[in-house]
């Protein structure tokens, strides 16, 4: 009997490795042209603008240099709006990081039941924050809100009529509505980690609690710096939640950057200074994510077995 030599499997040239990624090259064309469309016209739009006093109504837009930047960096009200801006970014990340890395390990598991509950919790994330913070709004009314419903003392406060107070509302409204969001992210993140990993632990007598600050946590890094990044750059954003909630008081208790730059752009009709507001946003959204990016190290692309 003749035995067939082996077939020698050869790595195709790297000339027809180019020529098919040119020849799919054209899928990503469409992505660009709209990022290009939506997000790239635009801010260089905003920030021609930042160098104008124009009030958004008059045809004519007039260039005054750099009087506008002027304006907005020496208002006082500028380091306040970067005070909140970061205090409510700094208290939701506290508040979601945990619960939700929690909620991810618990949905994470394959209980049937635990499927129903995920899918329910998810459910906050198909409202819109507008109608989440009229909802709020209504039951934390003290004369005719839920407190007064139940005749719960300790929920009859003017919620949103205190400055600590409406702060934490704004905190606890917007990790009540992202936390399941990030609890996803998480959870897939979990499902990546080799059960072999829990089997050995446990064959060296690791509890739960050992098995998730010794595995579970450093295999989720590179989850967290997403999940992070995610929550720091939306934190700048928040805009229509907050103003539905408080119009950025009591006083000026929560008025973060994107409620000022929306005060004084149509209400106030500066869209120089607001312009120039939105243009620090991108600025700080995007030195914000830089720097997350640089806390995972130059490995952070690769896969989350190299985590531990």
């Amino acid at each position: 009997m003749t035995i067939a030599p082996p077939v020698v499997r050869t790595a195709p040239p790297a000339a027809s490795r180019g020529a098919r990624s040119v020849s799919v090259s054209w899928m990503a064309w469409p992505a660009l042209f709209a990022f290009t469309v939506f997000g790239i016209v635009p801010l260089f739009g905003v920030l021609v603008l930042s160098f104008s006093s124009w009030n958004g109504l008059s045809p004519n837009i007039p260039f005054t240099g750099l009087d506008s930047w002027r304006s907005v960096l020496n208002d006082p009200d500028l380091p306040h709006a970067l005070w909140v801006t970061f205090l409510i970014m700094a208290l939701s990340w506290l508040a979601q990081t945990p619960i939700s890395i929690l909620l991810g390990v618990f949905i994470a598991s394959h209980q049937r039941y635990r499927n129903w509950l995920a899918v329910l919790y998810f459910v906050p994330l198909l409202l819109s924050q507008a109608a989440i913070a009229i909802t709020y709004k209504a039951l934390l009314d003290p004369n005719f809100g839920l407190g007064a419903g139940l005749g719960w003392g300790f929920l009859q406060q003017d919620w949103l009529g205190e400055s600590k107070l409406a702060v934490g509302v704004v905190i606890f409204v917007v990790s009540w509505q992202w936390i399941p969001f990030h609890s996803l992210i998480y959870q897939g993140g979990i499902r990546q980690i080799p059960a072999s990993m829990y089997e050995a632990a446990e064959i060296d007598g690791a509890g739960r609690v050992r098995k998730f600050f010794s595995i579970t946590l450093p295999q989720l890094k590179y989850t967290i710096i997403t999940s992070s990044t995610l929550m720091v750059v939306g934190s700048l954003t928040f805009f229509d939640l907050i103003y539905v909630l408080t119009a950025g008081g009591p006083g000026d208790a929560t008025r973060a950057l994107a409620v000022d730059m929306y005060q004084r752009g149509f209400k106030a009709n500066l869209m120089g200074p607001a312009s120039v507001i939105a243009v620090i946003l991108v600025l700080v959204g995007l030195g914000l994510a830089l720097l997350l990016r640089r806390l995972g190290g130059r490995d952070a692309a690769e896969s989350q077995l190299e985590g531990a």
